[in-house]
C-alpha cells in the first residue's frame, strides 16, 4: 500500500473553483493520488475546464477505470452532448482498491444510493457484496454508517455541490486503511454567478451551490 494517502473525490460536477481549493487542501495534506468516482463535470459552472483539470491528475485506480475517466473526459470536452451520456453507459461501473469496492451509485446501480438513515430493503443494493468497505457517491451527502451483510458505507460527499446543508466542498482523505472526511471552504459566489451566466435552466444548481441543498427540500 502507497503510504502517502489518496483523495477521495466524488461529484464535482464541473465546479471548477471547489475543485481548486480541495487540491489545494489535499497537496498541503501530502496527497500524491487521487481517486475518481464519477459525475466529473456535467450540470456544472466550468465543465471543460474542470475536465481538463482532472486529466492531470495522478489517479490511483485499476486501468479499467483509467479507461473510463480518460474516455469521460474527451467527451466533456467534445461539449457534454448525447455521445457523453452513451459512452458513460458503455463504460465500466465498478473498481476495487485495498479491498474497498468502489462504485458510483451502489454495487447495483448507478443511480440506486444508499441514505445516510438505514432503509428497509437496502440489501437489495450491495447485490451479494458482504464484510467490506463500500465506497459511492451520487447523493452528495457525506456520511459513514454500518450496512447490511457486515458492510461499512461510506459515501465521501460531492466537491462540487454537496447535499447535506454545508455548501463546502466535501471529500474524504485516504491513508493506511483508514478515511477521513474533509469540507473545504471555497469562493461559492463565484461559482454561483458562473452558474447562472449559463441561463434560467441553472437556476436549480445555482440554488443548490449557494445554499448546500435543493430549493424546497430541508437541510439533513
Amino acid at each position: 500500500m502507497n503510504d502517502s494517502p489518496t483523495a477521495f473525490l466524488y461529484d464535482i460536477h464541473g465546479n471548477l473553483v471547489a475543485l481548486e481549493a480541495v487540491l489545494a487542501d489535499a497537496e498541503a495534506a501530502g496527497v500524491t493520488s487521487y481517486l475518481l468516482g464519477g459525475d466529473y463535470s456535467s450540470m456544472g459552472p466550468w465543465p471543460r475546464e474542470t475536465a481538463e483539470l482532472l486529466e492531470g491528475l495522478p489517479a490511483r485506480v485499476p486501468e479499467s477505470v483509467q479507461e473510463f475517466l480518460a474516455t469521460g473526459l474527451t467527451a466533456a470536452r467534445e461539449a457534454l452532448g448525447p455521445e457523453l451520456v452513451d459512452r458513460f453507459y458503455a463504460l465500466p461501473e465498478q473498481a476495487e482498491l485495498d479491498g474497498i469496492l468502489v462504485c458510483h451509485g451502489s454495487p447495483l446501480s448507478d443511480i440506486e444510493s444508499f441514505a445516510p438513515e438505514a432503509q428497509v430493503g437496502e440489501e437489495r443494493l450491495l447485490v451479494g457484496e458482504s464484510d467490506r468497505t463500500i465506497l459511492f457517491g451520487h447523493s452528495h451527502q457525506q456520511f459513514r454508517r454500518p450496512g447490511p451483510n457486515g458492510t461499512l458505507l461510506v459515501n465521501p460527499g460531492s466537491v462540487g455541490a454537496p447535499l447535506d446543508g454545508d455548501t463546502r466542498a466535501a471529500w474524504a482523505l485516504y491513508q493506511d486503511g483508514d478515511i477521513a472526511f474533509r469540507r473545504t471552504a471555497y469562493d461559492v459566489e463565484r461559482a454561483a454567478a458562473k452558474m447562472r451566466s449559463h441561463g434560467e435552466w441553472a437556476e436549480p444548481i445555482v440554488y443548490r451551490i449557494e445554499h448546500g441543498r435543493d430549493a424546497g427540500s430541508e437541510s439533513p
